[in-house]
């Protein structure tokens, strides 16, 4: 098992920095997934991890021995792709071993290895068949075998579900996940989904044009996003952002979003808001805290009517769109309380987890 570090690490290809000078600690056994756009420096970031792309700069660490220079052969990894890479001609015993034969491992080692990959992974009654007699799934579990049966220091993952359907995709994820509770090794993950990202991470590295954004537990980047990048790509549906002013209001603060609404500002955040008064900032709140009014204990003053300009009823909660001002706003509500399209609503917005973001720098208050 392993630690991985990054130490200022650059990419460059001809003119274009893909990756821009990021600094990375991974701890021995930690599950670390790198989400983001596409081109934000994902993939390329896991590459050079891997030794398949040359660092234009900085320092790559596995183990706490510097690798740059090192072939990816002797880096004690093992990388699982998007396409499964599979031999079609061989079986699945046969591909899970290659890797092993090709090292000269004693038979009896790579059967009880194999074996135990496959019993992990529950395929074993799968290990005589050929690539084109399973399943998309199936091939995946047979390509992650072959990853675990090396017994690398750490494994790479580069989008390994998004050739999978739906359904299949959160199968796999609870799989990666059990998987990764057993074997305990060091991993790496990149994704393009923040779904998987946040189910599968330890923790999360939030990047964006060539640049990590955050780093943290999904729950931190969730709850306490520092950009208005992070706060709109993490969370389904995405983050609310609305223009808005903050005004005084007696002793405490307002803030108005529209010439129709205007919240009261939660007493635990007014001293931290109040030098911000009078500026013009970005609004967010996420859809599950903009609801029908529901319980004890809330502000009727953040309650305000609207009308339903979409409802998109999806079983166990419902969606609907209204307007403020010129910008859309999507709310999570209960099934039974949504009215349909063009009929007013009255909703509850919880500004005990609102955001406030300088439109200048983007970065939240």
């Amino acid at each position: 098992m392993a630690d991985v570090a990054l130490r200022d690490v650059v990419k460059r290809f001809d003119n274009v920095e893909a990756v821009r000078q990021i600094s990375l600690d991974i701890p021995d056994k930690e599950f670390v997934v790198l989400v983001g756009p596409s081109g934000c420096g994902k993939s390329t970031t896991l590459r050079m991890i891997a030794g398949l792309e040359e660092a234009s700069a900085g320092d790559i660490l596995i183990d706490g021995e510097k690798v740059n220079d090192v072939p990816p052969k002797d880096r004690d990894i093992a990388m699982v792709f998007q396409n499964y890479a599979l031999y079609p001609h061989m079986t699945v015993f046969e591909n899970m071993s290659f890797g092993l034969r090709l090292r000269r491992f004693p038979k009896a080692q790579i059967r009880e290895r194999v074996e135990h990959a496959a019993k992990i992974l529950d395929i074993t009654d799968l290990l005589d068949r050929r690539p084109k007699q399973l399943s998309g799934g199936q091939r995946q579990r047979v390509a992650m075998g072959r990853a675990i049966v090396r017994n690398p220091k750490v494994f790479l993952f580069d989008e390994p579900l998004s050739n999978l359907d739906a359904k299949l995709r959160v199968q796999m994820r609870t799989e990666i996940k059990r998987v990764h509770q057993k074997v305990k090794t060091t991993t790496v993950y990149v994704t393009h989904d923040q779904v998987e990202a946040m189910t599968l991470a330890d923790r999360v590295v939030v990047m964006n044009g060539g640049r990590i954004e955050q780093i943290g537990t999904p729950q931190e980047l969730y709850h306490h996003p520092k950009t208005r990048f992070v706060a709109g790509f993490i969370g389904s549906p995405a983050m609310n952002f609305v223009p808005a002013r903050l005004e005084t209001n007696g002793s405490g603060l307002s803030l108005r979003v529209s010439d129709k609404y205007a919240f009261p500002v939660p007493a635990t955040r007014t001293e931290r808001y109040r030098p911000h008064v009078g500026k013009d900032l970005t609004f967010g709140l996420r859809p599950e805290h903009i609801t029908e009014p529901r319980g004890e204990g809330r502000d009727p003053r953040s309650e305000f009517t609207v009308n339903l300009d979409v409802v998109e009823p999806m079983g166990m909660e419902t969606m609907v769109f209204f307007t403020v001002g010129n910008t859309e706003v999507c709310s999570r509500v209960e099934p039974s309380a949504a009215s349909g399209p063009g009929e007013p609503m009255r909703l509850y917005a919880n500004l005990n987890h609102m955001h406030l973001i300088d439109p200048a720098n983007d970065q939240v208050l």
